[in-house]
């Protein structure tokens, strides 16, 4: 009976669950890795804990206590916002389609000393509820979209924890979708700034409403928290925060053109003492990002980093690199430095599938590890037939 009782439930989540959770990837490798020791030191930053990522090249430039458990805050609506993309992708969710304020909805707006959007059982579009969400961290238009999606706000709060570890977020929980304070809502620095990233790579639609500076509602106005918008146009998002007993915190994205192309990058600033401590924090952070590394391009996108053996396939070889350009981020002016080993894994059989990973280029800077890519296979390479598979098996077997 209990066997017959867990294959029921697993099949029934798995029907739930939105497609792309299948296909999600958890928490990189390179998200997890701290900085070399070798890298230049990242400035003293008035802030409990923090990281630098660079989105371009993946790698994390800078960290300090990022997988400290704190309250998310206003943070938490990142999750809010996936969810909602990810409905809005499926098209389960019409971003032109009205919904009512709820007075839960509204409820959540007032207690948080705010002023509602509109009054119970006033309607508004889909989309400037994402975009009072993005601009504001509207409390109502939070609960509004998580009822909208989720059928109800606890069952949304279940949906953002199965993504939530979907995702590789290990060490946060979510208690509601608006962010307030709530005993066991955690989460890292680490987590959350991973969530910024991915929110941003999985739904680019998502970064125009977050690099809004203000929200226009009717005849109602209200700007941005985020500082940085007005202060520098290179930073496009996305969301401030206040935990009590934590601090204020942001998550910043900024993009700047570079002969390697445009250039992203991302940082967390939790636990600073004031709205206008996390923006001075968080643009420092940046600022050092740009001016303490360059951006080398070393490969296009699918262009051949190397072309290597198959075994057992259809095809003899196949070419390896990478499905986005190969960009590296390296201490400014020491470009020159960089050297690269090819390490693969042989002998390498097939059936292969394009993407799949396959070879690893080790970089090092002035002789120290530097970096590790994954290189990834750029074709299909099917099974070999028969003849061809006894082949290869009695050549690998004499070599």
């Amino acid at each position: 009976m209990r066997r017959r009782h867990f294959i029921f439930s697993f099949l029934l989540a798995v029907l739930l669950c939105p497609a792309s959770w299948a296909q999600a990837q958890p928490m990189s490798a390179a998200f997890l890795r701290d900085p070399p020791a070798a890298g230049p030191q990242p400035p003293e930053v008035a802030a409990r804990s923090f990281l630098l990522w660079d989105v371009s090249s993946q790698q994390m430039l800078a960290v300090r206590q990022a997988d400290q458990t704190v309250d998310p805050a206003a943070l938490t609506k990142l999750m809010t916002a996936y969810l909602v993309f990810q409905a809005v992708s499926q098209g389960k969710l019409d971003v032109q389609k009205e919904l009512p304020m709820s007075q839960q909805a509204w409820q959540a707006a007032v207690s948080n000393g705010a002023r509602p959007l509109v009054s119970i059982g006033g309607r508004v579009k889909v989309d400037d509820l994402i975009k009072a969400l993005a601009v504001t961290g509207a409390q109502d238009a939070a609960v509004v979209l998580a009822e909208a999606v989720g059928g109800s706000s606890s069952n949304f709060v279940g949906m953002m924890n199965r993504q939530a570890q979907v995702l590789g977020m290990k060490r946060t929980h979510f208690q509601n979708a608006e962010g307030v304070k709530a005993a066991g809502q955690v989460s890292t620095a680490r987590e959350l700034g991973w969530l910024a990233v991915r929110l941003l790579g999985d739904y680019p639609k998502a970064q125009p409403y977050f690099a809004a500076r203000e929200l226009v509602l009717g005849a109602n106005r209200w700007p941005s928290l985020n500082m940085l918008l007005i202060r520098d146009p290179s930073v496009d998002g996305l969301l401030t925060s206040y935990a009590e007993g934590g601090g204020y915190g942001q998550i910043a994205s900024a993009k700047q053109t570079t002969p390697a192309g445009v250039r992203r990058l991302l940082s967390v600033v939790l636990g600073a003492g004031s709205p206008d401590a996390r923006a001075n924090e968080s643009q420092k952070l940046l600022n050092w990002g740009y001016s303490a590394f360059d951006a080398v391009k070393l490969f296009e996108a699918a262009q051949p980093v190397s072309t290597v053996t198959v075994w057992k396939g259809g095809a003899s070889a196949v070419s390896i690199g990478t499905e986005r350009p190969l960009v590296l981020a390296v201490p400014h002016g020491q470009a020159s430095q960089i050297k690269t080993v090819l390490v693969r894994n042989d002998p390498l059989l097939a059936p292969l599938r394009k993407g799949q990973t396959v070879a690893t280029l080790k970089v090092t800077l002035a002789g120290q590890p530097w970096q590790e890519v994954p290189l990834q296979a750029l074709d299909d390479v099917p099974t070999a037939g028969w003849l061809g598979r006894t082949w290869d098996a009695f050549r690998l077997g004499i070599k």
